[in-house]
């Protein structure tokens, strides 16, 4: 059913019609628009919603909804933590207790109530990873930028005036300019959480008292990236969850407040995480700034297991679920921390206040005046359980704590002790206010080059890591870099990337290896550079003995000497970063002198190579020692034309299944796959095939052979 539902939200975005006929709609709706530098793959829309349901989109693909890791290789560790949500506000107008939803349990078509804010202006994107490097953010430099993917959006919940309520049935509007900010970072240690920080400005001529604002949840812990045992419909079950709210303290003895969800069996291994939301903090000091928290069964408004946890289902009933929090229980029937035990599809709802620009004398209650702002941050967190520990424990959950401790640091920046004031020490930059956003950095991934191979890759990288300076101390820190690589594998116990080789400066630091082992040297054997395309480069590491037809990655990283003074390990940039996916093979043939005779392997194909994923067209074999421009004739042996291939050395496997072209690996240029699928769009059988190359430059042909035996 509540897949259904989805769908019915995704036909309605994709015809537009509904939304759009709304002329208070300034901006179309946007849908497809994720989180990609960090392992959190989280769908942002400038409608309030965050997820996209796990539909698909306009091209076919399935973005993240809140996917982690969504960057790892590791199948294991692929894992959907949500379907939706979406942003709840509320406050008191002229008595009256009002609640703007952009989603609620079980509505998902434009013009019903629940579906509440509209776009007012397009995404934005902006990075603050330099112009001059070779990440994909780089496009988006911005010296405005906050963190390393910031998107930027506005929307309202109301039509062509504050009070219009665009006829939905039981919405009375707040009159809210509503501007979100997303920001994500892709270090190794803050890569698992996103921060949004939302800005509510009155449009109204009316005052807002006690305003809330909360992240409404519809969580469901889910590997939907392994096996069609996880498709909607299939195998996974939304009623395996139980949720929680965690209470412990950090180092600084501030609470954390964590609101998240687990699935209790881990799916057998398959998804063994906790998604968690959190607020950060507000422009209203934490001291004043008051954390709920809710939950209920999906649809469920008349729990007769735990009445106090039922959905709300009216405007004044979801304010005073924002404004408190769920009662505790006790005994068989409830968790350790108070809350039901009994597995279901539980929702749940954080939220924060009250917020406003103007407080009472003791700071009690809030106002939000016609013209005047205020703001909240929340962060979506997510964690694989600690291994080797079960029960939902502080143990279990020690990886969650870890990851929203870094996100808390990071909004806290200079504000140590969460005042909202410059205290004394805490301008570490002298410039009279307080910065947020500050994270310690690594140095940058190095810029690289990758050259590929029959059994061998070459990769160059840059030293302009050695001259970063790091934002806290000021200080170069630099100290050494590390060189991955890993080849894709059915085997899901191997680790995603193994360290090939680490390498450090002779400084009384680490090892003290030196560079001479990496240097580009010129013919006296001295530290020199060499140009390719247009780039200089200064360090060169050659992976040999590989085999060819093969997915192998690669990544370079640039690691500090850490801060004892300031308690910080040595940090590392992003593993993912700059990582290049190759397949090893050999090099187009000369254009004047192809030598040898065009080969296929494996041959025989034997019903299947290692490297073949599941599926009839998820299988490949290779023709190799090709002309750079060719076409390749396959021919049954009773002489019948079985496919026609068209190949160029830059060559990259759109046309196989299975490999990924998102991942734009890289190809020698004399190798090209074939997925054993006919002209017809038929399996292959069993059987002795012919095939000739024609070297589309001098005309010249060659025959050969292969075995397949399924």
């Amino acid at each position: 059913m509540r897949f259904l539902c989805s769908l019915i939200l995704l036909f309605s975005l994709l015809i537009g019609q509904e939304r759009s006929l709304y002329k208070i709609q300034t901006a179309e709706d946007e849908y497809d628009k994720y989180t990609s530098v960090g392992n959190i793959g989280l769908t942002i829309t400038n409608f309030g919603i965050l997820g996209n349901g796990w539909n698909r989109m306009e091209d076919g693909s399935i973005h993240p909804s809140c996917q982690y890791k969504q960057h790892t290789e590791i199948a294991r560790e692929q894992i959907e933590h949500f379907s939706y949500c979406g942003l709840w506000v509320g406050g008191i107008v002229n008595g009256q207790r009002r609640v703007s939803t952009a989603i609620v349990d079980g509505v998902f078509d434009a013009g019903d109530a629940g579906f509440e804010l509209f776009a007012n202006s397009p995404i934005t994107i902006q990075s603050s990873i330099s112009s001059t490097t070779q990440d994909s953010m780089a496009k988006y430099y911005s010296p405005h930028a906050v963190s390393h993917q910031d998107m930027i959006t506005d929307f309202k919940d109301y039509g062509d005036s504050p009070g219009d309520n665009l006829g939905i049935q039981g919405h009375s509007p707040l009159g809210l300019d509503i501007h979100m900010e997303s920001y994500a970072w892709n270090y190794s240690y803050a890569d698992a959480f996103v921060i949004l920080k939302y800005t509510f400005t009155n449009a109204s001529e009316d005052t807002i008292k006690d305003l809330y604002a909360g992240i409404w949840a519809d969580p469901s812990i889910a590997n939907f990236n392994y096996t069609d045992k996880y498709t909607p419909g299939g195998g996974f079950t939304w009623y395996d969850n139980l949720n929680g709210f965690d209470e412990t303290e950090d180092d600084a003895e501030f609470k954390r407040d964590i609101a998240y969800q687990y699935d209790t069996d881990g799916d057998d291994g398959w998804a063994e995480s906790y998604l968690g939301m959190s607020v950060l903090g507000s422009n209203v000091p934490y001291n004043y700034l008051n954390t709920n928290y809710f939950q209920w069964v999906w649809t469920n408004s008349n729990n007769s297991d735990f009445p106090a946890y039922s959905m709300p289902l009216t405007d004044e009933e979801r304010y005073d679920k924002m404004s408190s929090s769920v009662p505790k229980g006790s005994g068989p029937d409830y968790t350790s921390e108070g809350y039901p035990g009994s597995e279901n599809s539980w929702l749940f709802l954080v939220s924060a206040g009250p917020v406003g620009s103007d407080h009472n004398a003791d700071t009690t209650s809030w106002t939000l005046g016609p013209g005047e702002s205020c703001h909240i941050a929340f962060t979506v967190v997510c964690a694989l359980w600690t291994p080797g520990i079960g029960g939902n424990s502080h143990a279990q959950r020690e990886n969650l704590h870890v990851n929203y401790d870094w996100a808390q640091k990071a909004y806290d920046g200079e504000d140590k002790n969460r005042n909202n004031q410059l205290d004394e020490g805490e301008d570490g930059n002298n410039n009279g206010v307080i910065d947020r956003y500050i994270l310690p950095a690594p140095p940058p991934s190095p810029n690289m080059e990758v050259v590929v191979e029959s059994g061998k890759v070459t990769i160059y990288w840059q030293d302009g890591a050695e001259s970063f300076l790091d934002p806290i101390s000021q200080e170069a820190d630099f100290e050494g870099y590390r060189i991955y690589g890993a080849r894709k594998t059915a085997n899901e116990e191997l680790g995603e990337f193994s360290l090939l080789l680490e390498i450090d400066l002779k400084n009384n630091v680490g090892y003290n290896t030196g560079f001479s082992t990496i240097w580009v040297t010129d013919q006296f054997g001295e530290p020199d550079s060499l140009l390719i395309n247009g780039t200089y480069y200064h360090y060169k590491f050659d992976n040999e003995n590989i085999k060819d037809g093969w997915l192998n990655y690669y990544a370079v990283t640039a690691y500090d000497q850490g801060d004892p003074d300031a308690n910080l390990e040595s940090l590392e940039s992003s593993i993912y970063s700059n990582r290049v996916y190759v397949f090893p093979g050999k090099a187009a043939a000369n254009k004047n002198d192809w030598i040898g005779e065009p080969t296929v392997y494996p041959n025989p194909f034997k019903g299947q190579a290692l490297w073949d994923g599941y599926g009839s067209r998820s299988k490949m074999l290779w023709f190799r020692n090709l002309p750079g421009e060719a076409e390749i004739r396959i021919f049954s042996l009773a002489g019948d034309l079985v496919d026609v291939i068209h190949h160029d050395e830059s060559y990259k496997g759109a046309d196989i299944a299975n490999i990924d072209g998102q991942k734009n690996p890289l190809m020698a240029g004399g190798e090209h796959a074939w997925d054993l699928i006919t002209m017809h769009d038929q399996a292959t059988a069993s059987g002795l095939y012919l095939f000739t190359v024609e070297d589309k430059n001098s005309g010249r042909i060659k025959e050969g052979k292969f075995l397949i035996i399924k």
